[in-house]
């Protein structure tokens, strides 16, 4: 029986740990016991940090691991990496997890390699912005789910967008950007030995100012072609500059209102929010999970679109308390899959977190509400 390590053990790992026990491979879940809802059904569990890098090495030594890998997290990427390269396992390497986590060095990457995303610098003590101009991302260099992030309009809002920023950070560094206006899309793409395949686009749909909590997101995506192609053309060229050669990526983008792309960021992992792991095999009948293991494993298959349908995922908040009814009432509608209510009490969002709810939808269309 192969054996599989998997970085985290929190919901957002859950339908990995399903789908490796549904393949009949043994699971070894690493994370602290707090939320640790992956503890009960997988094989193995050890109560280890997922930033651990040196003992979870240890302990993969020990077991013998076939493979590792980890969904929806960045914060476990660079422990998958480092793993897999010093014990020669399938995965990227240690650097290009540091380049794919440091939102910073990032963009910097893409600046050396003429990719086109969004001016940028580092806070710093003196909370300058020098040449950027207003409006303005204030963000953690190292952190995903829209934790820290605030957009600034005046310069009298900065000391404070910094400060929250660095509370959020692992490292307390933060990043200023310019502000691009415009729709916001994500590629979903799976890599072996350097070869990129685009497997969908999503639609997004957020809170808007000032924090931009993701709130919708649908595939495929509405764009027109030509967008779609030089949307994979450049989700490309940014994979290679950052030096993912294996597994899938999550690569968001700003298309401004005059039809130029901005790459934000690149995930070296699935997307979270139920895109990995619910809305690509919905969409397109592609099983990324089964893909993201087996590639984990050594194994690659050429990915196939096997379905052609629309699905998506709302976000239950105190800006779309519309949604209550709709999941309170799911039994009539014939396109929701999987509806969930987290929360009694409906929140304003200022990051992923603060989120009540949600349901997932599958249709012959978009299913708009």
């Amino acid at each position: 029986m192969k054996k599989i390590a998997i970085i985290g053990a929190s919901y957002l790992q859950l339908p990995l740990v399903q789908k490796c026990k549904e393949m009949g491979i043994e699971t070894h879940c690493f994370a602290w016991e707090e939320g640790a809802v992956c503890k009960e059904i997988s094989d193995y569990f050890y109560p280890v940090s997922i930033i651990d890098k040196e003992q979870i090495l240890k302990i993969c030594k020990e077991i013998g691991i076939d493979g590792i890998t980890s969904i929806a997290s960045d914060v476990a990427v660079p422990t998958v990496c480092y793993v897999s390269e010093k014990m020669d396992l399938i995965g990227n390497t240690f650097q290009s997890s540091v380049l794919c986590t440091n939102k910073y060095l990032m963009r910097t990457c893409f600046l050396d390699n003429n990719i086109a995303s969004p001016r940028f610098i580092v806070a710093n003590d003196l909370n300058s912005i020098g040449h950027l101009k207003f409006p303005l991302i204030v963000k953690p260099t190292d952190r995903s789910g829209s934790r820290g992030v605030q957009r600034i309009d005046i310069d009298n809002e900065l000391k404070h967008a910094i400060d929250r920023a660095k509370v959020e950070s692992f490292s307390k560094e933060v990043i200023i950007e310019e502000f691009i206006s415009g729709q916001e899309i994500s590629v979903e793409s799976i890599s072996w030995k350097g070869k990129h395949y685009i497997i969908t686009i999503t639609d997004k749909v957020t809170s808007g100012e000032p924090y931009f909590v993701e709130l919708e997101h649908h595939q495929p995506s509405l764009l027109s072609k030509d967008i779609i192609d030089n949307v994979k053309d450049q989700t490309i060229k940014a994979l290679n500059a950052l030096g993912v050669n294996y597994g899938a990526s999550h690569t968001e983008f700003k298309i401004s209102n005059e039809g130029k792309l901005f790459i934000i960021e690149i995930g070296a992992r699935m997307g979270g929010d139920f895109i990995g792991s619910d809305l690509v095999f919905l969409s397109t009948g592609y099983d990324y999970l089964k893909s993201t293991i087996n590639i984990a494993l050594g194994q690659f298959e050429m990915p196939q679109m096997l379905d052609e349908k629309y699905s998506g995922v709302y976000f239950l908040s105190k800006e779309t308390e519309r949604l209550l009814q709709i999941i309170q009432n799911t039994g009539n509608y014939n396109e929701i899959l999987v509806s969930e209510i987290t929360d009694t009490e409906l929140h304003y969002v200022k990051c992923s977190a603060d989120r009540s709810g949600y349901f997932i939808y599958q249709s012959g269309k978009k299913f708009k509400i």
